[in-house]
């Protein structure tokens, strides 16, 4: 009895050892690598600051249904921005929640005032720049979902 309960539990480690290796093999993510439910306060976010201000990241990582998930606050000083209007693979929505600025959009540029919401599709150009006398801070929500192409390619020279 003592040897057949050693074989089961040997077998049953070795089936939990080859589904882990397997699972990191092929790209599955293990419950500790996903974000799980929680509340992250001001305090307890990262933090990274620059001239321009300081990003507060309260999650960072894959979700049970989206890759490389994003949020974050952005509290941008006067005259200033986070960075030049830029594109990526990720979807966006990036909510200012005080202040004022300048929203660009695909060439375009926009008044930007507390309340406003940008949705921003994958590789759509974007940015946010606060030209006021004012803190701008905003909200921004980001997230990668499957099967998004590579970004098109550019226009030849007759819009071809």
């Amino acid at each position: 009895m003592k040897k057949s309960l050693s074989i089961y539990l040997a077998f049953t480690l070795l089936i939990a050892l080859g589904s882990f290796f397997w699972g990191k093999a092929y790209g599955e993510k293990s419950q500790q690598e996903i974000l799980r439910s929680k509340v992250v306060s001001w305090e307890e976010a990262g933090s990274n600051t620059g001239d321009w201000g300081e990003m507060r990241y309260f999650f960072e990582g894959d979700s049970f249904g989206a890759e490389k998930v994003l949020a974050a606050f952005a509290v941008i000083k006067p005259h200033q921005s986070l960075h030049p209007a830029h594109r990526h693979e990720e979807e966006e929505f990036l909510v200012l929640t005080e202040g004022s600025g300048m929203w660009h959009l695909n060439g375009k540029e926009f008044p930007a005032k507390k309340g406003d919401v940008l949705y921003v599709e994958p590789w759509a150009m974007h940015g946010l720049v606060n030209n006021s006398g004012e803190p701008l801070t905003f909200f921004v929500a980001r997230w990668k979902s499957k099967g998004v192409a590579s970004p098109p390619e550019p226009a030849g020279p007759h819009g071809q």
